[in-house]
Formats: C-alpha cells, sequence, structure tokens
C-alpha cells in the first residue's frame, strides 16, 4: 500500500461526507447543493485515483485518463459556484457552456477510449502520447489559462461583492467573503503544482503531487464552505439613479443644493436610534430621509467620508461601547450586540474590532479594570 493511497482514500472519503453535509445544509441551498455535486465529482476523481494506486493494471488506465480530464471542469464549477452563492442566481442550461474546456479535451480524447486494451498497450509499448495528452505543452497551456481565466473573473466577482455590500448593507459583514479568496488562492496553487508538473520535471514534482494538493483543497474548501454558514445571499440592489448623476454613474454632489439638508437629515436620524433597526439597508435609510438613495449614498461616501457599513456600524459599536462601560448592564455582549443593531455575532466582532481596535471582551474588562 503506497502513501499516496492513503491520501487519495482519505480524501475521498471526507469529500463524500462533506457532499453529504452540504447537500442538507438549509442556508444558501442552491449553492451548496452545487458544490455537493462538486464534491461527488472529486469523491469520484480521488477514488479511481487511490484505486488506480492499488492496481495499476491496464483496467484502470481509461479511468484515470477520464478523471485526468476532471480539472479542467473544477475552475468553472468554482465561478458557478461562486455566482450562484453570492447572486442567488439559479443555474440555468446555458451554465453548461462553462464546461467547454473539459468537452474540449473529451472530444480529442474519444478515440482513446473507444480503443481496445491491445490497442491501448501497443500505442504504450511504442511510447506515443495518447487522447489529450498528444496534444503537448503549448495546447495543454491554452487550456490552463483558459480555467484559470474562471478564477480571475470569480477573484473579480467576490471583490465586487464585498464592495456592493459594504456600501449597501449594514448586517452583511463583507469579510465573510474572505474565505472564498482563500479557495481561489488554493486553486491556484493546485494550478502551479500542475504547471511546474509539466514544465519543470524533476522527482520532486510527481503526478501524484498534484492529487495531495487535491486533498488539501478539499478539507479547506468543503470546512470553510460549512463554517461559514451566515444567512442566505440575497442579491444586493444598486443604487437608484437620476438626471443629478454624472456620466460615470456617480451623484454630482457638488452641484446638488440638497447636499447639506441631507447631511443634517442623516444625522438626526443617527441620533434618533435608526441604526438600530436589525438588517437595515441604504434603501431603508433613503426612504425614513425622504431623499433619493443614490444622493444618500453620495452624501454617506463623501460628507462623512465612510461606506455605508462602515457608517451604521460606528454608531452601533459606540452604543455597544457604552453599555459594555456601564458596570450596571450586565448583559452578554451578544444581547448588548442585538440591542444596537447588530444580526449577528459575526457582524458584531468584525465590526467592532475593526473601530474599536480589540474584541468586546476585551473593551468591557478594560473598562472595568479588570484583565481580560
Amino acid at each position: 500500500m503506497t502513501p499516496w493511497l492513503v491520501i487519495y482514500a482519505i480524501a475521498a472519503g471526507q469529500a463524500l461526507l462533506l457532499a453529504a453535509a452540504l447537500w442538507r445544509r438549509p442556508n444558501d441551498r442552491q449553492a451548496n447543493r452545487f458544490l455537493a455535486a462538486w464534491m461527488l465529482l472529486v469523491f469520484v476523481d480521488l477514488t479511481v485515483r487511490a484505486w488506480a494506486q492499488h492496481d495499476q493494471s491496464l483496467a484502470s488506465f481509461k479511468p484515470m485518463r477520464m478523471v485526468a480530464l476532471f480539472p479542467f471542469l473544477h475552475a468553472s464549477a468554482f465561478y458557478i459556484y461562486v455566482r450562484t452563492l453570492i447572486h442567488a442566481t439559479p443555474l440555468r442550461w446555458r451554465d453548461t457552456l462553462h464546461a467547454a474546456g473539459f468537452l474540449f479535451a473529451l472530444t480529442i480524447s474519444l478515440p482513446l477510449f473507444l480503443m481496445s486494451g491491445a490497442q491501448i498497450e501497443q500505442a504504450l509499448a511504442t511510447g506515443h502520447s495518447l487522447g489529450f495528452w498528444a496534444l503537448g505543452a503549448g495546447s495543454s497551456l491554452i487550456l490552463f489559462g483558459f480555467s484559470l481565466s474562471y478564477i480571475a473573473v470569480s477573484v473579480v466577482a467576490v471583490l465586487k461583492q464585498r464592495k456592493q455590500l459594504r456600501d449597501t448593507q449594514s448586517d452583511r459583514d463583507p469579510g465573510e467573503l474572505r474565505w472564498l479568496m482563500a479557495v481561489a488562492v488554493s486553486q491556484c496553487g493546485i494550478w502551479a503544482v500542475a504547471l511546474a508538473q509539466l514544465f519543470l520535471p524533476n522527482r520532486w514534482i510527481a503526478n501524484e503531487l498534484i492529487y495531495v494538493a487535491v486533498s488539501a483543497w478539499v478539507l479547506l474548501a468543503g470546512y470553510l464552505s460549512l463554517l461559514n454558514a451566515g444567512p442566505p445571499a440575497r442579491p444586493a440592489t444598486a443604487p437608484q439613479r437620476s438626471a443629478a448623476e454624472d456620466p460615470d454613474g456617480n451623484a454630482s454632489a457638488d452641484l446638488d443644493p440638497r447636499f447639506d439638508d441631507v447631511a443634517k437629515r442623516l444625522s438626526a436620524l443617527m441620533d434618533q436610534g435608526i441604526y438600530r433597526e436589525i438588517a437595515l439597508s441604504i434603501a431603508q435609510l433613503a426612504q425614513r430621509s425622504g431623499y433619493p438613495e443614490y444622493l444618500v449614498s453620495a452624501v454617506i461616501n463623501r460628507r462623512f467620508g465612510y461606506p455605508f457599513w462602515d457608517y451604521v456600524n460606528r454608531f452601533r459599536v459606540d452604543a455597544a461601547k457604552r453599555c459594555l462601560a456601564d458596570p450596571q448592564d450586565q448583559r452578554t455582549a451578544l444581547e448588548i450586540a442585538y440591542d444596537c443593531g447588530f444580526s449577528s455575532k459575526s457582524t458584531f466582532n468584525s465590526a467592532f474590532k475593526r473601530f474599536a481596535g480589540q474584541t468586546p471582551s476585551q473593551y468591557r474588562a478594560a473598562a472595568s479594570g479588570q484583565p481580560a
């Protein structure tokens, strides 16, 4: 029994367990069921590789060559998962077009899969490359680039969504999407190992090492997705536009005579405690202020100097600090967080650490003169 077999078998088992857990998870149901199906694909991949390590006969040759094409599905699967998770868009039939890289490699490899065992043995004995692998390093590099482009597009989508959350939502911590960046980086690591194995072959970069990286990725992607269970994804609405905006889509604040009035109205609403409303959005704040959403957004960003998330949560954190510093207030930090408008512990802790420079428990201990 080789060490590779043990690693692949353990990772395959983990992939199967994660698929079952993700399928049953209630939040972000569509995205998590897609991720579960993706984990099942990885389970098949690693299972075949574990079998091939145990039985390196011709019987495992074709299955191994088939699963060797799966990497051309993984990057596009990551893109579809990211899109489904952050935008809550349903899967569509045209999403099958994202399998173009895999289908191209599969089409080239079809003659191999139609060959008899004797024909394969004869081709291998004469040193011929078979199927997709006959294309050479140059063609492989094109397909690698095609796949990596999906990861790049996914990263851009995550960054845009984080910005949009910060600009429009107060109860969704933009940092909750950081784990997707970690998954993207780990996927790039797998492709880096594959490229090194293709162009810099040496005894330290064996083909087996690629799937050790895949095994590690299974644990990272699966468990991070389970740990980041937050509220269901919902598409953030873009600020309303009007003729007062410039061609780039930014409010012409300096030209709008209502700018000072909006700033005063927002400050008055905050003094009245509107920030305590759970899941307060910029659309709701604009409606309560009586001014257009685009103008409210411009005032918050330009006059107050913060994106919406920072603007609202600074008030919430200040209110929480007053409660935590009050020796008569015996509520837990989480009870105080909910009373101040936070909708989750993770968002509260993230905002408090960002604006107070320490955790709520550290702040309360320091305010009471006790060691943290």
